[in-house]
């Protein structure tokens, strides 16, 4: 068994103090991922590790030595009993990291537990010691846990790779527990917030049901929501058996929440379910290329559109299934989708089989010309598994069926790779796919919505949007208004404006967004002075007329829409 002691005397400082005790082999490499399941980015874990020492029985000193930027080596161990000690800098305040202070002490091991190269295979004990401060603090993990002194915490892990993907926080939390089909379950709320317990645990309770129902069993036996309240932030990660959630606090039910959830807490809900369902869906049905993960280089897959843009599918449909929002509040939420979608003209650059592939150097490194030159695997994928569903719909079959497909698949080992959608549409239909599903996520050639979403009861037309003034993304600032980002074929980039730029005045009044948003609704030429850099430019703008586009979506025949809505196929 592998032992780790953690401890965090100098949570003030923000560090954790790690001590690792194992039986060496004869050359023994140590080495710290440098991404974590689920974020597909290097993060480089290994800059926060500080003063790594290493120790025999007997206390005496041993050379370790870096020899790549996320792996050290012990020479002439010869099997001994070794502990090896250091500290990590924890302040990421995010989801896939390390955050340790006087409210909070949370931890994804993969960002601060070294592993032993031929030794991940071992069981694995956790030793969590709190100083005498901070003794009150509860837990909250998937990792099996137990505690018999006040302060101090144990927990176990079957291997290495479980215990790199089973993070836990200490805290003061809200909580509770329910069961949802047979399954323990735990809801844990830290952070300053005044939740609506009850309402909260009536709603998450419904949306878990329904996606173990859809499913037919889960693929674990408990699980943990752990949920970070926070002025503004959010975000999730997945894992086997837990879910890490960071929100606004503004977004968790309030005490009189309408019995509609606000915009807001659907917000919360929706990330809810979407993380959730990964349990099935990247969690347990995989990659082929991810069932093992390399975590010292990238693992690339052209199947995000898959494992992240069906999640974000079901995310908003389980909702209305489950009951939680009414069928109006989802057709706005899709109609979100869909606009994020046509205002986006990345889509005509790069197909959503290429966003997946290229997620390590582009989704996770947004710039000012992200929309202009991408597409979302997130979005995009979430569209097509719309068409997908629709398209197995009029054919007898659904997106329900084939996600069981790859369940019942996954149970028997077997994993998705680029064939997989396709010969399962064929299974499930008797038709051919591979022209269809090609067309969805190999172009750049619009989406067949217009033609699919009539087919089951909306009526969907298009008009202009003046949501983004001569198409850029705006802020007011002291020096005046930035420009966020601009699209290429906004009527402002065609006139030489860019992001970056500063706009300081129009026509010779001084610049705010809603000046801009006023000029951009009528028609003429105007002169609008900016800064670039320290330099003063002056740009004539032609105004009149929209680029972008914008969905109206409506119900005309409600068993039409039911047959897609609520119907399990």
């Amino acid at each position: 068994m592998l032992h780790y002691q953690i401890e965090f005397d100098d949570y003030r400082q923000h560090l954790v103090h790690v001590t690792l005790r194992f039986l060496a082999d004869p050359t023994q490499v140590l080495s710290l991922p440098t991404w974590i399941p689920g974020s597909y980015l290097i993060r480089e874990f290994s800059k926060h590790i500080e003063s790594v020492r290493a120790y025999d029985e007997a206390g005496r000193v041993l050379k370790i030595s870096k020899f790549e930027k996320n792996k050290w080596r012990l020479f002439n161990t010869d099997h001994e009993l070794i502990t090896v000690e250091y500290d990590v800098y924890a302040y990421d305040l995010s989801v896939r990291g390390a955050y340790v202070d006087q409210t909070r002490l949370y931890v994804n091991p993969a960002c601060l537990c070294l592993g032993l190269d031929g030794q991940e295979h071992k069981a694995v004990e956790v030793e969590v010691f709190l100083p005498p401060e901070l003794k009150h603090f509860q837990i909250a993990t998937g990792l099996a846990s137990k505690s018999l002194v006040k302060g101090r915490f144990t927990l176990k892990a079957d291997n290495y790779a479980q215990l790199i993907d089973s993070p836990f926080e200490l805290a003061e939390q809200t909580r509770f527990s329910f069961e949802a089909n047979g399954i323990p379950h735990e809801f844990v709320v830290s952070g300053k917030q005044a939740m609506n317990i009850a309402r909260m645990q009536q709603d998450i309770e419904k949306i878990c049901a329904t996606e173990i129902s859809m499913f037919g069993s889960a693929p674990f036996k408990n699980y943990t929501f752990m949920t970070m309240a926070t002025g503004n932030s959010y975000g999730g990660l997945e894992h086997p058996n837990s879910t890490s959630l960071i929100t606004p606090r503004d977004d968790l039910p309030k005490t009189d929440e309408p019995e509609e959830p606000s915009a807001d807490y659907q917000r919360f809900l929706g990330l809810c379910s979407h993380e959730y369902f990964h349990s099935w869906l990247v969690k347990f049905i995989r990659p082929e290329n991810f069932a093992n993960y390399d975590l010292n280089q990238e693992g690339y897959t052209s199947l995000l559109w898959i494992f992240e843009g069906f999640t974000s599918y079901y995310d908003d449909l389980i909702l209305l299934r489950s009951g939680v929002i009414s069928q109006e509040s989802y057709i706005k939420l899709l109609k979100v989708q869909i606009d994020r979608y046509l205002q986006n003209p990345g889509r005509a650059i790069q197909s959503v089989s290429e966003s997946s592939f290229d997620a390590w150097v582009k989704f996770y490194r947004q710039d000012e010309n992200s929309n202009n030159a991408g597409t979302s695997y997130y979005n995009k994928g979430c569209l097509v598994a719309l068409c997908l569903d629709m398209g197995l719909r009029l054919r007898g079959s659904s997106l329900d069926a084939l996600m069981r497909k790859l369940y019942e698949n996954a149970q028997n080992g077997i994993q998705v790779n680029e064939r997989t959608i396709v010969d399962l549409c064929n299974e499930l239909t008797g038709d051919d796919w591979i022209e269809q599903i090609n067309h969805l996520i190999n172009t750049t050639d619009e989406l067949p919505l217009d033609q699919l979403l009539p087919e089951f009861g909306l009526n969907y037309t298009l008009k202009n949007d003046k949501s983004l003034p001569l198409g850029l993304k705006l802020v007011d600032k002291p020096e005046g208004v930035l420009i966020q980002s601009a699209r290429r074929d906004g009527v402002a980039v065609q006139a030489g404006l860019s992001a970056n730029d500063v706009i300081v005045a129009i026509d010779g009044i001084k610049a705010t967004v809603k000046l801009v948003e006023k000029y951009a609704k009528q028609e003429g030429t105007y002169t609008v002075f900016a800064f670039r850099r320290d330099e003063f430019i002056q740009f004539d703008v032609q105004t009149g007329g929209s680029a972008l586009t914008e969905v109206e979506l409506n119900v005309t025949d409600q068993n039409k829409a039911d047959t897609w809505l609520k119907a399990r196929a």
